[in-house]
This record gives structure tokens, C-alpha cells and sequence, in this order.
């Protein structure tokens, strides 16, 4: 474990507190029952703050023990690795408020242009992941081409493992397939079923887990 890091206390404002008694009240309300880890109810909880729609707990799905180990590498400080430069933007102040994580956007690694047959977000993901190697928890909120890459290179032992993929790529095409390939992958993951996802929310995953990382490192 690194040595701790002098950085202020987090604490929730008291709009934000009210935001998640009224989350869980329609929750309750619609006979929803909130996941029984306390992490996969902060990813759940953060998520639906994000976007505002408590529907989607029927559709997020945490793989057995992944959220508890993605919270024990972020505190190892793993470096983040996004599909956007948006999903970036969107961890980037809480990794400096906790462990001081690196984070990235594979577009640091795209080609100028897009390569027949592949997407710029593909080959800077395989790129990205060559070059940062293992332990790393990848982010894929809009490019689904990005994560069956990251599954395909995985799958065939060109790359190591990352410790989570939270996969919550949004839109029609190609989507919802690459998520039944991630569920399929047995990778340690968080994923969003359906057309939903988006960088907001792929960014309130990592955060819920960054945070709460930080605070059980601080008891």
C-alpha cells in the first residue's frame, strides 16, 4: 500500500445528501432493492444521481467481488484508462482528491485518422493498453468498437487483464452486443445493459469507487 497522501477530507453536500434519501425513497417506492455490497450501492446510487433515472438499477450489473477489488487497486493507485477525453475530464478531480491516480484517454493514443475496417478509439485502446499494461480499470462509456477491442486483445493473452472494465457504451450500434461479450468475457466489470451509458456515467462509477476507496483508507 503507497504511503498516505495529505488531501482534504471528502464530504457530500447537503443537496447532494438529499439527492440520494429521495434516490433510495423511489427506489423503495417502486419496490427496487438496493444491491446488498455497500460499493455496488454507491456505483448504483452515483449512477442514478448522474443521469437522473433511478430505472437503470435494473439494468447495472456488478460482477461478483469486482467493485471491492477495483476499490483495492485504485487505492494501490492503478491508473484509469477512459475512451474519452470527456470521461477524463469527469475522474480527473476526484483521482487528485484521493490517490492521486493517473488517468488517461486512449485518444492519446489514436491515429490521426481512422484505419479501414476499425475506429480511432480501437486502435488507441490497443495501443493504450500495450503501453500501460496490467492492473488498469477502463472506462468505456461511447465507443463500443474500443471495448470489443479491449476483449478481443484480453481474450487472446496479448494483454494482460485490466482489475475492472465498467462498460456503459451508449447508442445503437453495435452496443448492446459488445456488452453481452463483456458479460461473457468473465472479466471483473461493471456494466450497464441496454442502448444507455455515456461518459457521465462510466465517470460516476469510478468516482462512487475512488471515493469510497478513499474513505475506507481513511478509518
Amino acid at each position: 500500500m503507497p504511503e498516505p497522501i495529505d488531501r482534504p477530507i471528502l464530504t457530500d453536500h447537503p443537496i447532494f445528501l438529499e439527492s440520494l434519501r429521495l434516490i433510495r425513497a423511489e427506489l423503495a417506492a417502486r419496490g427496487i432493492a438496493p444491491p446488498a455490497d455497500p460499493l455496488e450501492r454507491d456505483v448504483l446510487e452515483r449512477c442514478i444521481h448522474s443521469c437522473g433515472d433511478v430505472t437503470i438499477a435494473a439494468d447495472l450489473h456488478c460482477s461478483a467481488g469486482a467493485c471491492s477489488a477495483a476499490a483495492a487497486a485504485l487505492a494501490a493507485r492503478a491508473p484509469i484508462l477512459t475512451d474519452t477525453a470527456m470521461a477524463a475530464a469527469a475522474v480527473a478531480p476526484m483521482a487528485a482528491r484521493t490517490f492521486a491516480n493517473p488517468v488517461h484517454d486512449v485518444l492519446a493514443w489514436a491515429p490521426a485518422a481512422a484505419p479501414a475496417g476499425s475506429t480511432r478509439t480501437a486502435v488507441g485502446m490497443e495501443r493504450a493498453l500495450q503501453e500501460l499494461g496490467s492492473g488498469l480499470v477502463v472506462l468505456v462509456g461511447s465507443a463500443p468498437t474500443a471495448l470489443e477491442r479491449l476483449l478481443e486483445l484480453v481474450a487472446a493473452g496479448a494483454v494482460p487483464p485490466p482489475a475492472l472494465v465498467i462498460g456503459m457504451p451508449v447508442g445503437f450500434v453495435g452496443v448492446e452486443a459488445s456488452k453481452r461479450h463483456l458479460a461473457a468475457s468473465g472479466l471483473p466489470q461493471v456494466r450497464l445493459e441496454g442502448s444507455r451509458g455515456g461518459a457521465g456515467l462510466v465517470a460516476a462509477a469510478c468516482n462512487a469507487l475512488l471515493r469510497a476507496a478513499w474513505l475506507q483508507a481513511a478509518r
